[in-house]
């Protein structure tokens, strides 16, 4: 098995940070308008879903330089479904415990769930090197 030089692999937690606030912009713009006329939590869940499309493509091209394939398009969701959990949590206690703003709030949220996100996306993302086979 080959390891990834420490120097390379901080280049990519680089590009996957890129893309992470690229994609946050994508949420928000999408969630403030929303927000307009759907509850907090419903503009949060429809924002959610429009740029985890985006952060797929973007993180396949460019964080990892891999090609999507509808595999891995099938399960970037089901992954993400725990950064989702954790993010909701996130903004539920910042509204409804801390009392921050609801628009404010989710930047926040996002921000706590960078580097899970990372490992998570990295491990579907990412061809895995087949094992050896025994000698």
């Amino acid at each position: 098995m080959t390891t990834v030089p420490r120097a390379a692999q901080l280049a990519q937690f680089g590009r996957f940070a890129l893309i992470g606030v690229v994609n946050t912009g994508t949420f928000y713009l999408c969630y403030l308008p929303l927000h307009r006329w759907l509850p907090y939590f419903s503009a949060f869940t429809l924002a959610y879903l429009a740029s985890m499309v985006g952060s797929f493509f973007l993180n396949t091209y460019f964080t990892y330089r891999t090609r999507p394939s509808w595999r891995k398009f099938a399960f970037f969701p089901l992954t993400q479904l725990t950064n989702y959990l954790a993010q909701s949590a996130g903004l539920y206690l910042l509204v409804s415990g801390a009392g921050l703003n609801s628009t404010t709030a989710p930047l926040l949220a996002a921000a706590g769930a960078v580097p899970f996100t990372y490992l998570v996306s990295r491990r579907i993302l990412l061809p895995h090197p087949r094992e050896e086979p025994a000698p």
